[in-house]
């Protein structure tokens, strides 16, 4: 079980928030997707345990936390340990994304999303990723944010209609995909010219989070590693910025290849 404090991306009395041992039971039962499950550190009287066995049977995250922290996210309201955060919507599974593909009879236009934790860049990049074309969205399943309120808001939309799955592990997940034979290009520093790359094969393209980047395995899983020069005093882009001018130069070359 992961222990962590609750994350700024994660939103105080958003309509996302479903509070008490009753409520959440029943989310449980009803199908509701939820994103994440945060209990109070320590707690199993009642039927804590069985709300959290039924999380862990679902693959629902559970993140335990203090209960002042639990008592800010759904103001105060009698919480009595649990607290479920329900997603916008469901997640797909990565063969979805597949069968996307195959559908369209197109080459794979994966992003990979590595540690997002900010809602509003995660709603960014799925709204870029739909935009541009892309077949799905893979985040992991713990240190990132999920399809919360916020990042449904952010989308403007673009939830309901682009494939989101999440897998416990990037860099196996990484490993997966080069196997199916998608090549992998990450976003970092000192890489090739983000134009001088020919995207036109199957292909996952791996942003990182905020303010660590990628991390080592994935930047050593990865066949590219691509770069946008920055001419200013900024050193870094926006991780929703970023994923946005190269999901379009793939976008670009993908359609010129197919106009010829």
């Amino acid at each position: 079980m992961n222990q962590e404090k609750i994350s700024p991306a994660i939103p105080n009395r958003g309509d996302d928030v479903i509070a008490g041992r009753n409520a959440v039971q029943e989310a449980l039962r009803s199908g509701r997707p939820i994103d994440c499950i945060y209990s109070a550190r320590g707690d199993r009287s009642g039927s804590i345990s069985v709300i959290l066995a039924k999380a862990r049977e679902k693959g629902i995250p559970i993140k335990e936390t203090d209960p002042r922290k639990l008592d800010a996210l759904c103001g105060n309201a009698n919480h009595q340990g649990v607290i479920a955060i329900a997603s916008v919507h469901s997640y797909a599974s990565v063969e979805d994304i597949f069968r996307r593909a195959e559908e369209r009879q197109e080459p794979l236009f994966l992003i990979v999303a590595d540690e997002i934790e900010d809602p509003h860049n995660l709603g960014a990049i799925l709204r870029t990723a739909e935009c541009a074309g892309a077949h799905g969205v893979v985040i992991p399943r713990r240190r990132a944010a999920g399809l919360t309120y916020a990042v449904g808001k952010a989308s403007a939309g673009a939830v309901e209609y682009i494939p989101v799955a999440r897998v416990p592990n990037i860099p196996a997940f990484l490993d997966d995909l080069k196997k199916r034979g998608v090549w992998i290009y990450t976003a970092d520093m000192d890489g090739q010219l983000w134009y001088s790359v020919d995207y036109s094969g199957p292909a996952a393209l791996v942003v990182g989070s905020e303010g660590k980047g990628v991390s080592r395995l994935v930047r050593e899983k990865s066949d590219f590693i691509v770069s946008i020069p920055l001419e200013g005093q900024i050193n870094s882009l926006n991780a929703s910025v970023a994923c946005g001018i190269l999901c379009y130069e793939i976008a670009r070359q993908r359609r010129e290849k197919s106009s010829k």
